[in-house]
């Protein structure tokens, strides 16, 4: 039996997931899951928490150049992400500003030696720590731009919102980062929004998915 105890940094969400399995990752803990056939709840309407995976911002005229030197490629435009090759995914939100976000293979381990690793110097290229700041939640299945119609007033079908599109929007009435993570035969959606707005948004999310039989599942869902 893992203890939370051991583990300090904990999700926004944490006393929600008493009953769930709990599992390491990185250098925190997160729901592996909450029961069985979570893999086919995730193909239909699935919410996953992933408050505990590492994420970074940065901005600054210089902010390119540091992480194209740190082996990232960038989008080529504002509201609009890219895939790397360790699955992570860069998306950029103005012409300066970019925020990363982990890939669940390396359990955010390389986002998190960059955030470690960045110094102030006399280059205009500003850490923002967004795991401090924004709650990081995954809708995943065939349902997510339907559930997301009720919540928001922006046109989420991929034929309006291709893959890797961004849109920062208002969604249940709190400010959110949407990004379209997903594939035609998995469809995802990345949410962002302010950390302490993490248990409302994760409720409003719940209830917009009820009509689709959605519940929330853990990360082997994922896997």
């Amino acid at each position: 039996m893992i203890s939370p105890t051991q583990y300090p940094t904990r999700s926004p969400l944490y006393h929600l997931q008493a009953n769930a399995q709990l599992s390491r990752l990185g250098n925190s803990l997160t729901v592996a899951r909450y029961s069985s056939g979570e893999t086919e709840a995730a193909r239909r309407c699935a919410l996953v928490d992933l408050c505990n995976l590492a994420r970074v911002g940065f901005r600054g005229a210089d902010s390119a150049h540091y992480l194209q030197a740190q082996g990232f490629e960038l989008p080529p435009a504002p509201n609009l992400a890219l895939r790397q090759t360790d699955g992570s995914l860069v998306a950029r939100l103005s012409r300066t500003e970019y925020l990363l976000l982990s890939s669940l293979g390396d359990q955010g381990q390389r986002l998190q030696r960059l955030e470690n690793g960045w110094q102030q110097d006399a280059t205009a290229n500003y850490l923002l720590p967004r795991t401090d700041s924004h709650a990081w939640l995954r809708l995943c299945g065939q349902h997510c731009a339907e559930v997301m119609a009720k919540l928001c007033a922006v046109d989420l079908r991929p034929q309006s919102f291709p893959p890797l599109a961004v849109a920062q929007t208002s969604a249940a009435r709190i400010n959110v980062i949407v990004i379209n993570a997903g594939t035609p035969l998995q469809p995802c959606l990345e949410l962002l929004c302010d950390r302490a707005a993490a248990e409302y948004f994760w409720g409003a999310l719940l209830d917009a998915m009820g009509e689709f039989d959605g519940c929330p599942v853990g990360i082997e869902a994922l896997i």
